[in-house]
């Protein structure tokens, strides 16, 4: 049974989940950091929420931890290249609290556009300042949301109800999206100068850090409001608080901060400047949603390999699991025999997916491939670091599908070319097992078993009787034995699967036999 650690104060109904599931679970909110580091390698996945920080240090020590689960969007509290490193999948809950996020940044645009908070205090301090209080009308206003994502896209829905003109900033907004929501898609600098209210909806990258900053404030318009529900290193603090200082900018309501929990900020107690303790999650439903969709995908992803809402690989649906299983295993074989049999440094790679394969989703398929091919030459590859490991050292990797069936109803093609050549290894499905069907231009059909043996060699009478004897002598006994070739009397193979481990120096002796042209041990995943 897969065991679970929630560190941090999540709804009773996660917990529910995981025992309904049948995954063990432990509730032990507020750890300190050296309590979450003393027993975190007994658990298999881990379900957080903000307060818990998952450093290196965490995760070299979780030594059976398969997955963290967020119970919200920023992972900024995990670091995502040591878990991707140590092949441990990130998830998070992106759509669990849109909602809520994009209305909390609604509200804090109506709290801005009519001072509602000073007018409260003024008020409930007995003052009558009625005129000393004069907002601004949202209707015909022209919103800019930086990042049309998830919230981002609710809260143009919602700005448009209100009559406002949106524009939208955001690489990955199609045009066709954009006209679907009503917004304009515009470039950075046009939203800049053109605003009246600017909204941020975007993660934090290393393009997105500080874009609310001096240079980019001079291009917006006199009188302009800023927004910031998102994560808060998206705006230079001491940038923001000089233009609102210089009266550049209106006003500004912020949610979050570059430092928290942040119990003092330069925008503080500022007269044009609305504050709240990063509230744009904080509603009782969101709350709910968020803990209760971690608790299915960790559920999900320990006890049937779905993968949803993951940062550091592709998504594998509960349906698409048992779909792909069979083939994981295919692609994982194919990769590590070319991996054994290659030599050279590896350049590119090409995938082909023909017939039924070609209809599955192939990124985890291509993830576990790279994982085969790259082990042999490389420790602690998985299928979450094998794509940047592959990126690393510059080896260009290609997918192809074709829907088409050949010979084969199913079958994945895989092409490796080094600096040495090129060699290809095809494989399908017999009764959803794994089976190679082609090495090169050599035909053969042979199943890959633990230990194997694999010799290329010249096309002669006598060559299988010195292969079988030399066996022999070493007491090597053969479970099976696969013969292909291009042409008579050309180039030929043997795939030949031994029982037990291949001996010391009777590779050096094969290699030795008259007509062999290479000779490769092979070991194989049980």
């Amino acid at each position: 049974m897969p065991k679970v650690l929630i560190s941090d104060k999540m709804s009773p109904r996660a917990v529910a989940i995981f025992q309904e599931r049948g995954v063990d679970v432990d509730y032990k909110p507020g750890l300190k950091p050296e309590e979450l580091l003393a027993i975190i390698g007994a658990y298999d996945g881990l379900a957080i929420r903000s307060a818990s920080k998952v450093t290196k240090d965490v995760l070299a020590a979780a030594k059976n931890l398969k997955v963290v689960g967020r119970a919200g969007i920023g992972v900024d509290n995990v670091d995502k290249d040591a878990a991707t490193a140590r092949g441990i999948v990130v998830m998070n809950t992106p759509f669990g609290n849109s909602i809520t996020t994009a209305e909390h940044a609604l509200a804090m645009m109506f709290a801005l556009a009519r001072q509602i908070p000073e007018a409260n205090a003024s008020t409930h301090a007995g003052k009558w300042e009625k005129t000393k209080f004069m907002g601004v009308e949202l209707t015909s206003k022209v919103l800019g949301i930086i990042g049309c994502g998830n919230i981002g896209s609710i809260v143009a829905d919602r700005a448009l109800g209100l009559k406002m003109h949106v524009l939208a900033y955001d690489p990955f907004l199609s045009a066709e999206r954009a006209a679907s929501l009503g917004v304009e898609k515009v470039e950075l600098d046009a939203l800049f100068a053109r605003a009246d209210i600017i909204t941020l909806h975007t993660p934090l990258t290393d393009q997105t850090r500080g874009i609310i900053n001096a240079a980019n404030l001079a291009k917006c318009k006199k009188g302009v409001r800023i927004i910031n529900c998102a994560r808060g290193a998206l705006v230079v603090e001491p940038d923001l608080l000089a233009a609102l200082q210089s009266g550049h900018v209106a006003g500004a309501a912020v949610d979050v901060y570059a430092e928290e929990p942040a119990k003092q900020n330069i925008l503080f107690n500022q007269p044009n400047v609305v504050c709240t303790p990063h509230l744009g999650a904080s509603t009782t439903e969101a709350q709910e949603n968020v803990a209760l969709q971690v608790a299915e995908q960790i559920s999900d992803f320990l006890l049937t390999g779905a993968v949803t809402n993951a940062v550091n690989m592709p998504s594998v649906s509960a349906e698409e699991a048992p779909k792909l299983r069979p083939y994981l295993a295919l692609v994982g074989q194919l990769g590590s025999l070319a991996g054994q049999m290659l030599e050279g440094a590896i350049k590119a790679v090409t995938v082909e997916y023909e017939g039924h394969a070609a209809t599955l989703n192939p990124k985890p398929l291509t993830n576990t491939l790279l994982k085969g091919l790259l082990s042999p030459s490389l420790e602690g590859v998985n299928q979450v670091n094998a794509p940047a490991l592959a990126k690393e050292r510059g080896i260009a990797v290609s997918e192809t599908k074709h829907e088409r069936a050949g010979d084969y109803q199913t079958l994945v093609r895989l092409k490796v070319e080094t600096d040495k050549g090129t060699a290809c290894v095809v494989g399908s499905l017999f009764n959803h097992a794994p089976r190679v069907v082609g090495l090169d231009d050599l035909m053969c059909e042979a199943e890959l078993t633990p230990s194997m043996l694999l010799i290329h060699n010249e096309d002669k009478p006598g060559f299988v009787g010195r292969l079988g004897t030399a066996l022999g002598e070493a007491k090597v006994n053969i479970a099976n034995f696969t013969l292909g070739r291009s042409k008579p009397g050309k180039n030929a193979m043997a795939l030949v699967a031994v029982d037990g481990a291949i001996p010391v120096g009777l590779l050096a002796k094969l290699k030795a036999l008259p007509g062999v042209v290479s000779a490769h041990a092979l070991k194989f995943e049980d």
